[in-house]
């Protein structure tokens, strides 16, 4: 079996991102309709498709390093502004998402839909600006 090539990481980084975007989505709409089992399934998916976008990442990332943003004039303090934004909440996320999954599974309801009511948007904006991101650097603003 022949290993991933470095190269397409950053799409495969994408797809994960859009997928946990949609599970999220879709496990919010979930337990909104009191339908605790596909929410259960959609966050822990969720969950796990994010653990495989922060392990590709990191490796990508040992590996080759950052790319720098080719483009020019008003898009480079946009592309900027939602790289920053998405850096930062990114580092929240993580812990705020590790707390509120162990609540889910300690049982800890009250307290999870506490702190799921601030982890459930923040996680959903740095996936979908994590898309954004993979747009401007690899798709749109060649060098």
């Amino acid at each position: 079996m022949s290993a991933v090539p470095l190269s397409v990481l950053p799409a495969i980084n994408a797809l994960l991102n859009a997928t946990s975007a949609i599970l999220l989505t879709s496990g919010y709409l979930c337990i909104r309709a009191r339908r605790i089992t596909a929410h259960k399934l959609c966050m822990a998916s969720a969950f796990v498709v994010s653990t495989l976008f922060l392990i590709s990442y990191l490796t990508y990332h040992y590996h080759v390093g950052s790319r720098p943003f080719a483009g020019h004039g008003l898009v480079r303090p946009i592309y900027f502004t939602i790289l920053i934004s998405h850096t930062t909440l990114a580092v929240i996320v993580l812990p705020l998402a590790l707390v509120t999954v162990s609540r889910a599974l300690r049982g800890r309801f009250d307290r999870h839909v506490r702190i799921a009511r601030w982890t459930l948007p923040i996680w959903l904006y740095v996936s979908v600006t994590g898309v954004i991101v993979y747009l401007m650097l690899y798709q749109l603003y060649l060098p």
